[in-house]
């Protein structure tokens, strides 16, 4: 059995990879899902959908590898993060659709724990701010919101999972109800120092303790699925979050390395060892991942608009038809103009964090036009990752130049215009995988690695392969001259909020 599948479980659609024992891919599937956005500001799925579109693109996967569930050696899960599902114990229905982790619901409840002055222990406890973005206060939110569900979770009726652990339950016909460790510590519920649910977090936030799975390691034997969905039993052997899972399909083992995930948003992880780094500049502590017991912690910074700046002059200002012209659009912009994209479109990220800012441009003349901005739309994901990166280096007094790593997946990353420019204005080398599929690549190791196809960490780093190494070659002067402006024009977006 030298074969893994992954399933990778995402916002707007759920896949499926097979992997072979070198890492290579036998066959995938993608199934896309219906979105629901009953009121401004929220998001949700259907559990029965996400479950639905994971079985099928399973069964299609192993039936174009040509294999059976006795050559699968184990199942990874990788999932989209924070989103919260919580259903019956008995009957496995849930009793409210998925609150996906782009709702914005639970703003007045956050903003109720600030007042109170809640967030500096919370922070201490999960490497967390408090926002809507993260499970506890969805958890809260169904348990207020849902006739008679606080009752029925004090009885221990109900359950409360992220979108890995409500597919593990499923796949295991309800017998398991566990998570992994990076999944947990996205909650506002988990303490990132002790690895257990925090008993004052839940009391805060009101979440019986008998809602909650138990936590593992990433690697390690979770469960059996049933012999019924895939014609025979497999074992769940791998589990984490998204962007960690990318994190370990970068194999970025060693302190140091960073991975960016370039795709709707932007996602950069900086892998701090076992030492949790306590963020002064607004970027998450997080677990990256639990091997043996031990965890390996992560400062996160996330960007909301990267590749959809790029559907924007796409969609919004129909500049570009498909978004592999924007490289080549950018390359003709005017040299002497200084143009700025600000692309606060849903509020500004790390290390910002203000959701309250909109979009701008600036530095606009007569002569701007179609390749102008798009030279900003790419170049403003530059920026913005500049902005993390140097959140990271002031938070990690570690992470200087010399021994940073850049791996950078996702589907931004086959733009070399981008690349380069985001090499020239980190004044570091940016490296592109020969293997683009990362996340899924993660959940197959954390599967394989317990299973005994792939090596352990050290090795399996060994057979991550560069495609392109893009290296600085803008001169000091000119990196200054447009980091200088991108700060003003920051400025200017941020200072458009106080007057409110």
């Amino acid at each position: 059995m030298s074969f893994v599948l992954a399933i990778d479980q995402g916002t707007t659609s759920s896949r499926a990879m097979v992997f072979r024992s070198d890492i290579s891919i036998a066959a995938t599937a993608q199934q896309e899902f219906p979105q629901h956005f009953p009121a401004s500001g929220w998001v949700e799925h259907e559990p029965e959908d996400i479950w639905t579109s994971t079985v099928t693109v399973c069964r299609e996967a192993l039936e174009k590898a040509g294999l059976k569930a006795k050559d699968i050696a184990a199942i990874g899960i990788t999932n989209q993060r924070e989103t919260t599902v919580v259903w019956d114990r008995a009957t496995g229905q849930a009793v409210h659709r998925a609150i996906v982790w782009q709702d914005r619901r639970t703003a007045d409840m956050c903003a109720k724990l600030k007042n109170e002055g809640h967030e500096r222990a919370i922070s201490a406890k999960t490497g967390l701010i408090i926002d809507p973005y993260f499970s506890g206060t969805k958890v809260a939110w169904i348990l207020d919101h849902v006739p008679g569900a606080r009752e029925r979770a004090g009885r221990g009726e109900l359950m409360f999972g992220t979108v890995d652990c409500y597919l593990l339950w499923r796949l295991t016909g309800g017998n398991v109800h566990a998570t992994d460790a990076t999944n947990a510590s996205r909650t506002l519920l988990f303490n990132i120092h002790t690895g257990d649910w925090d008993d004052e977090l839940l009391k805060l936030l009101r979440v019986p303790r008998s809602m909650l799975p138990e936590v593992k390691d990433s690697s390690t034997k979770f469960g059996d699925c049933v012999a019924e969905l895939f014609g025979g039993s497999i074992p769940i052997s791998g589990i984490a979050g998204d962007q960690q899972a990318a994190t370990i399909g970068q194999a970025c083992f060693t302190p140091g390395m960073i991975k960016s995930t370039y795709g709707t948003g932007c996602f950069a992880l900086l892998n701090t060892g076992t030492t949790p780094v306590a963020s002064k500049n607004k970027l998450l502590t997080t677990i990256a991942y639990q091997l043996n017991g031990k965890r390996t912690y992560a400062l996160e910074g996330s960007i909301f608009v990267a590749g959809s700046a790029v559907q924007w002059l796409r969609d919004g200002l129909g500049i570009i038809k498909q978004a592999s012209e924007t490289g080549p659009l950018a390359d003709k912009s005017d040299s002497l103009q200084s143009v700025y994209l600000v692309p606060a479109f849903v509020g500004l990220g790390a290390p910002y964090w203000n959701p309250r800012v909109r979009g701008a441009l600036f530095g606009l003349t007569r002569n701007t036009g179609p390749a102008e901005l798009a030279h900003a739309a790419l170049e403003s994901v530059c920026y913005q990752t500049f902005d993390l990166w140097a959140a990271m280096r002031a938070d990690w007094p570690d992470a200087t130049a010399a021994n940073i790593v850049l791996r950078v997946d996702g589907g931004m990353t086959a733009s070399d215009w981008t690349m380069q420019r985001l090499a020239d204005l980190l004044d570091a080398p940016v490296d592109r995988p020969m293997i683009q599929e990362t996340t899924a690549l993660g959940a197959a190791y954390l599967a394989g690695l317990n299973a005994g196809v792939y090596p352990e960490p050290g090795k399996f780093a060994d057979n991550w392969r560069l495609e392109h190494r893009f290296k600085p070659a803008m001169s000091a002067a000119t990196r200054e001259r447009k980091l200088a402006g991108w700060a003003r024009a920051v400025k200017g977006v941020l200072a458009s909020d106080e007057g409110e």
